[in-house]
């Protein structure tokens, strides 16, 4: 049986995140723009980071893996490490089904870049929000884990 540990991401984030000297590596640009007709999904997203804006455009098999696919081919140029984190697992669970169309539902992810292993998570109403700020952290930690530097800048 193979043994390894799935670092819990969200956690560290969000205690890195209450830290007052703490600065994200990247930000995103007036959320995300996500048209899905069914058949072709396209997201849109810009990212801001040492002091470029990129703005991206991506197809995907659905709509979150086009949010994924957009995210990374925005980050890629900014950090290169980016390139080699993949999406493991995706679940999307249902807390509260009486509540309907309206239920809270927490999304999670679980991704490797082929040396570690981390999970990410989120609550919300709306399942592709959720999705992409799961997708936001996820890479976020992936670039946080493999540059030194901002981890040396944010005392993390």
């Amino acid at each position: 049986m193979l043994n390894f540990e799935i670092k819990d991401a969200t956690r560290e984030l969000t205690i890195a995140r209450s830290l007052k000297k703490y600065n994200a590596p990247f930000k995103v640009i007036g959320g995300y723009r996500l048209i899905d007709n069914g058949m072709d999904p396209e997201a849109t997203v810009q990212i801001e980071a040492n002091g470029r804006i990129i703005h991206e455009a991506s197809t995907g098999n659905g709509p979150v893996d086009a949010l994924a696919k957009v995210l990374k081919k925005a980050l890629t140029p900014l950090f290169p490490q980016i390139e080699k984190v993949e999406l493991i697992d995706y679940r999307a669970n249902i807390l509260n089904a009486k509540r309907g169309t309206s239920t809270d539902v927490e999304v999670t992810i679980i991704f490797s870049d082929g040396e570690d292993v981390w999970r990410v998570y989120y609550l919300s109403e709306n399942i592709n929000a959720a999705s992409f700020l799961v997708l936001i952290d996820g890479y976020e930690y992936a670039v946080l884990k493999n540059n030194r530097g901002l981890i040396k800048e944010n005392n993390l």
